[in-house]
């Protein structure tokens, strides 16, 4: 069978190639948004859009439009349309939400199919228009390279080198199996009765990322000191999504492989619930609308008050009257 494997590395690049990495990622972002503005507009008139056949034929025109598109790898600027191509596919096809812009801290990433060198041994990649670039080899690459995707994050440059191979079919040594709900208020539930908490990573940050973040809104905004205090509060959203990626992938480690003293499991079985997206709201607003029903009723019930009686006291300053009550008489 033919295995598609990926590999990330954090790149090591000087000055130079960060910064036109940086500009690489801007330029795929202009076209991309560009081509989704185009598509967006010759919907609304013919309802028809231009497909990555029509945009990518604009390519040489917003070259000469815009000069410095052109140092940007042609590869690089195609893969960007074919994403938003891809981007429609998914939408029409009901798997995906419709196309957004991209902005720029998010997403900034382009990715070449061809025309890279890979030397595992040393450490160190080719690009185009980049050059040789160094990167921290934590293991071996197996398999031919077939594409690369840059990603730059709070200011780190990543490669992600997507390999072929083939390998024979892969059989599990073990025959058990075990049943598996993933849960809200603990991570999975295992059917033998083993469980795994959650783990609230962002909880456990709250209280230095909202002094953070109180920093960052009495900042002027766009201003150095601004752009300092963003960064930190970008900083600390990233070190909390690696460490849910890394309790997910330890998780998911501990129910495929074999640690010590644990059980071997072949099969996992998982349990599909098919919730639609407005759910929660509706369940929301069906809990509001019955809280507004029993206050309407409340005020619309009749109110009940205590039987008539007659008191009768000897008391001086005081008189007999009928009622629920007795005044005094001075």
């Amino acid at each position: 069978m033919l295995r598609k494997q990926g590999y990330k590395f954090e790149a090591q690049p000087n000055g130079e190639q960060l910064r036109n990495l940086r500009r690489f990622a801007g330029a795929c972002r202009f076209v991309y948004n560009k081509a989704l503005a185009l598509n967006k507009e010759q919907y609304e008139k013919t309802k028809r859009r231009l497909g990555y056949t029509g945009t990518s034929a604009l390519l040489p025109r917003w070259k000469t439009e815009f000069a410095w598109l052109s140092d940007v790898p042609a590869q690089a600027l195609q893969q960007s349309l074919k994403d938003l191509e891809r981007g429609f596919t998914n939408f029409f096809e009901k798997r995906a939400d419709f196309p957004e812009f991209h902005k720029k801290g998010r997403k900034d990433s382009f990715r070449i199919p061809q025309g890279f060198q890979v030397e595992n041994q040393n450490g160190r990649i080719k690009l185009p228009k980049i050059g040789w670039m160094r990167y921290r080899k934590s293991r071996e690459i197996a398999g031919t390279p077939k594409n690369v995707t840059i990603s730059l994050v709070n200011g780190k440059a990543f490669i992600s080198i997507q390999t072929e191979r083939e390998v024979e079919t892969p059989m599990h040594p073990s025959p058990s199996s075990v049943g598996l709900d993933w849960g809200i208020k603990r991570f999975y539930t295992l059917s033998n009765g083993k469980y795994r908490e959650q783990l609230s990573p962002l909880q456990q940050f709250a209280v230095k990322l909202a002094k953070l973040q109180r920093g960052l809104n009495r900042k002027k905004k766009f201003s150095k000191n601004w752009k300092r205090a963003k960064f930190k509060v970008s900083k600390l959203h990233n070190q909390i999504a690696n460490i849910r990626k890394d309790f997910i992938h330890k998780s998911s480690n501990d129910l495929s492989k074999k640690p010590r003293r644990r059980v071997h499991r072949g099969l996992v079985h998982q349990e599909h619930v098919k919730v639609s997206e407005g759910q929660p709201r509706k369940a929301r607003q069906e809990r509001q609308a019955e809280g507004r029903l029993e206050s309407r009723r409340a005020r619309l019930e009749p109110i009940q008050t205590a039987p008539s009686v007659t008191l009768q006291t000897d008391v001086p300053g005081r008189v007999a009257c009928s009622g629920t009550s007795a005044k005094y008489q001075p």
